[in-house]
């Protein structure tokens, strides 16, 4: 049976280009067929891409048909793959070949890697939890619907004027301000435009979306986490000065006129990621954002008697395994309630 593989690429980009030629043979020889979207003409003749045209209900190779959807480029260019893949089962690997590439599982380097894991199969799946979206607009009788994998932002349609929202939680008000906008990101997209308005990191496991208010002229207009059976509600206000616009992952819009709602549920459907390896997501924001971890004294600050630093190398403190460490002979013991000695001051 054929194996099918989807590249999506950004080939504006140099990198992007070079990387197409090198992975294009690689899959190839490893028997898959190659399809490309918007395939350019070189990867046609040059080395036997197909060209692959999303649509439902005609002939030809399906996005069902696929066995995985691999993406060269940034996280920009794995949002456009999630739209492919959006109702389906076919999973997305990211190559980084952007800035931080937080949505990509490997970089460049690893290229070949990459090839061979998805050959053998050697890889995880992992499901990432989607944002529902529904729009109410004045005037019209049905919503219009969207979902979002990274955030859903409510932003103001004018520069120099203010968007004046109310905020619900499951159709309770909780506050009303006038801001620049109001983003409702997943777990997923907590490390994107949220993360950038100061709204808290959410492990991708965790089945939550946030809520982060960007300049809002108010008192109380804090971040806010819910659970996935928990709804937002924004409404553009009949006295905002203008509308607004809503934008789902940086690439689809939809105008607000005052009197617009906009109403925010976790999607039941998600999209699959492929993982190539275990790495936690504590060591992901350590790579991702060049963190600096270790401490002034040079020790794993996440396991002070590893004996190694965060670089692998031997830890200039030679410490003792936890088992052999004596404690002083007034400290408490481990396991009971006593708490160390206190001074009594008269």
């Amino acid at each position: 049976m054929s194996r099918n593989v989807l590249v999506v690429a950004h080939t504006g980009r140099k990198e992007a280009r070079d990387a197409l030629r090198q992975a294009v043979p690689e899959l190839r020889a490893r028997s898959f067929s190659v399809y490309m979207t918007d395939a350019p003409v070189e990867a046609i003749n040059g080395y036997g891409v197909e060209a692959f045209t999303p649509a439902p209900g005609k002939p030809g190779v399906r996005i069902e048909d696929f066995e995985i959807v691999m993406v060269l480029g940034g996280d920009g260019t794995i949002l456009r793959a999630a739209e492919l893949v959006f109702g389906t089962t076919v999973p997305i690997l990211g190559i980084n070949l952007g800035h931080v590439g937080f949505l990509a599982e490997s970089e460049r380097d690893d290229l070949t890697q990459a090839v061979a894991r998805i050959a053998n199969r050697d890889y995880q799946v992992e499901e990432r939890r989607l944002l529902e979206v529904f729009v109410y607009r004045p005037g019209f009788a049905e919503p219009i619907k969207d979902w979002a994998l990274n955030e859903a932002a409510v932003e103001k349609s004018e520069a120099a004027r203010m968007l004046e929202v109310a905020i619900s939680v499951d159709n309770r008000p909780l506050s009303s301000f006038g801001c620049d906008a109001v983003i409702t990101a997943t777990a997923t997209g907590s490390t994107a435009h949220a993360f950038s308005a100061g709204g808290p990191i959410i492990w991708p496991d965790v089945s939550a979306k946030v809520l982060v208010p960007i300049a809002a002229h108010a008192l109380f207009a804090r971040p806010i986490v819910v659970g996935p059976r928990t709804d937002f509600m924004i409404d553009v206000l009949q006295r905002s000065p203008n509308g607004g616009i809503l934008v789902t992952d940086g690439r689809r819009q939809t105008a607000l006129a005052p009197g617009s709602r906009v109403i925010i549920k976790t999607a039941h459907t998600p999209v699959l990621v492929e993982r190539l390896d275990t790495v936690s997501s504590a060591d992901r924001l350590v790579n991702k954002f060049n963190l600096p971890v270790v401490g002034w004294r040079g020790i794993d600050e996440r396991n002070p008697l590893a004996g190694q630093d965060l670089h692998g190398q031997e830890s200039e403190f030679d410490l003792p395994p936890t088992s052999q460490l004596t404690l002083a002979p007034d400290a408490p013991q481990p396991g009971h309630p006593e708490t160390s000695p206190t001074t009594e001051v008269d």
